[in-house]
């Protein structure tokens, strides 16, 4: 059985080294960042099962803000908090924020590990169904094993390796919004500039592709100060 993936992000570098030491002692694979930045990269390349995110982290994004945005990344990411012991407020703030769990510092090692081990528990029972190959995308069919878009007589539509990306994630993701932000750095590995319209553009030629009328689309619809969002045809 594949070992359950914990990031720790903690910008101390004795506290990231004692959690990742004595985590991966119990059957956890764990890798530890010390940013905010670090952190987006390193998801940006594979999904952790688990995050465990220090909440007072310097910099611009502190710990809640990070989680807010893994949150919305994710809906299956379990995200533990670590907060001050002293402040219950930063407890709130990290479950309003969407955290499953936050564990007070300083903690004791074997607390943190039950913590880890009943977020996974509850992370797994979360766990959709696989995806299946074919999903209809508008007046198209997606095939996500042979990376190809499909009109209604089965010619294949032209896409873009940069489009495919972006449907898959739709497919993946369905009737929920995204925002730019995230689509952007899920298939370009990079932070976007926040003048950067590259995604905005890339729907657009997407939304001519796959809509029957592009300049009303209803299959990639525009949420309004998020980004987009895939809503799927009724059966």
């Amino acid at each position: 059985m594949q070992q359950p993936t914990v990031l720790v992000v903690e910008d101390d570098a004795f506290q990231r080294q004692a959690a990742l030491s004595y985590l991966a002692t119990h059957d956890l694979h764990v890798t530890a960042v010390e940013s905010g930045a670090q952190m987006r990269r390193q998801v940006s390349r594979a999904m952790p099962d688990l995050v465990l995110l220090d909440g007072q982290l310097p910099g611009r994004e502190d710990g809640f803000a990070l989680t807010r945005w893994l949150r919305e990344s994710n809906t299956r990411v379990g995200i533990i908090v670590l907060t001050e012991a002293a402040d219950a407020l930063e407890k709130v703030l990290g479950l309003d924020s969407g955290a499953d769990d936050c564990v007070a510092k300083p903690y004791e090692p074997r607390e943190l590990l039950a913590r880890c081990k009943s977020v996974l528990r509850r992370s797994v029972q979360k766990a959709t169904p696989p995806l299946i190959e074919r999903i209809r995308m508008g007046s198209c069919t997606l095939d996500l094993g042979r990376r190809r878009l499909l009109d209604d007589d089965g010619a294949e539509v032209g896409l873009t390796s940069g489009e495919f990306d972006v449907l898959k994630i739709f497919a993946e993701n369905p009737n929920r919004p995204l925002s730019r932000d995230w689509l952007f750095e899920s298939t370009g590995h990079r932070t976007r500039n926040p003048f950067d319209r590259s995604i905005d553009l890339r729907i657009t030629r997407i939304r001519r592709k796959i809509e029957p009328m592009p300049d009303r689309p209803t299959t990639i619809r525009t949420v309004r100060g998020v980004g987009y969002m895939f809503v799927p045809q009724a059966d």
